[in-house]
């Protein structure tokens, strides 16, 4: 297989470029320079917001694209107008939140989509940015050509979004910890290196159209994340589990300020952690375990010293200790603690 991905060298993209190669796939990155490539890629730089940004794919042929763009749409209606007709299938990672607010639970991917958005509109928002991108990349291929990966909370090495290292340098602190009940919530998320191997297996089954790529619902709680964070870091950890109303009377931002967590019975716990992805578990998802992505993120953390990196367009996350320690003083109670 031939594969170009747009990007390839963080996150999503470097996760596709490296189970790509671990096929021996043939792989050609188009991206700013900014990173270093993939060992064993073909390297081509070019800026998709600049003018003749694309140059360098004027020639070339390619068996699919992977597109992981999430700003202004005409990126990709640009790229995919571009490879009509020099690439057999385009990719184009997208997300659940193009869908209209708010999701029931249980949403298949026939769910209403937002409105507003537009195949070669400029920077909007997160939504009909992911939205637009869609509709750019349909509008090039056709909807027999074009897979959309809409993808829930993504989690793994690589992360550049700040939520599982959040978690994961605050247990290596120790002490007490505030953790977000109940302790049995269940949560949706996809490990990165999961994403990547359905997305690669979706071009060689030639699939198309669009697909909720998160976890099945009960593959994972908020307990089992966390109690793997504490147990991988070797910290003296302890989590006091605290009742959602609490957190939420205390000011603190789900999602944000307590990265993945979500109150239960909301409309943003029923549109993050309640996807039906029955289409993408019948077409090859398998997730791996939790302990192993904790792990392996853990891994992954102390090889490049301790930090993340952090795009420029997310916002920071995690709770500020202060805080932390003002709502534990303050609730005084614990439901439930680690071993």
């Amino acid at each position: 297989m031939r594969l170009l991905v747009l990007g390839g060298t963080e996150f999503v993209g470097r996760a596709v470029v490296e189970a790509a190669l671990g096929r021996g796939w043939d792989v050609t990155v188009l991206n700013r320079g900014r990173h270093a490539p993939v060992p064993g890629v073909r390297s081509l730089a070019g800026d998709r917001t600049a003018p003749d940004g694309l140059a360098a794919l004027a020639e070339g042929e390619w068996d699919a694209v992977v597109d992981t763009w999430s700003s202004a749409p005409r990126a990709v209606h640009e790229a995919a107008r571009l490879l009509r007709g020099r690439a057999g299938r385009y990719v184009y990672v997208s997300s659940c939140s193009v869908y209209a607010w708010a999701p029931p639970a249980g949403y298949t991917e026939d769910a209403p989509l937002a409105e507003g958005a537009a195949p070669d509109a400029g920077p909007t928002d997160y939504v009909r940015d992911k939205r637009g991108g869609e509709l750019a990349a349909v509008g090039a291929f056709g909807t027999e050509n074009s897979v959309l990966v809409r993808a829930g909370l993504i989690l793994g090495p690589y992360e550049n979004v700040g939520r599982l290292p959040w978690w994961l340098t605050r247990m290596a602190r120790g002490g007490p910890v505030l953790a977000p009940g109940p302790r049995d919530l269940p949560l949706q998320y996809v490990d990165v290196r999961d994403l990547a191997e359905w997305t690669l297996g979706a071009v060689e089954r030639e699939l198309s159209g669009p697909y909720n790529l998160v976890s099945p619902q009960g593959h994972t709680t908020t307990g089992a994340l966390l109690d793997a964070c504490a147990r991988v870091t070797g910290a003296a950890a302890e989590l006091r589990w605290t009742a959602p109303e609490v957190i939420l009377d205390a000011g603190i931002e789900p999602w944000t300020q307590l990265p993945v967590w979500v109150p239960p019975g909301s409309d943003m716990y029923d549109a993050l952690h309640s996807a039906d992805v029955s289409r993408a578990v019948v077409t090859g998802l398998a997730c791996r375990p939790v302990e192993e992505t904790v792990a392996d993120t853990w891994r992954w953390l102390q090889d490049i010293g301790g930090t993340a990196p952090q795009r420029p367009d997310r916002t920071a996350k995690g709770l500020d200790p202060e805080v932390e320690a003002k709502v534990l003083a303050a609730d005084g109670g614990v439901s439930g603690t680690t071993p």
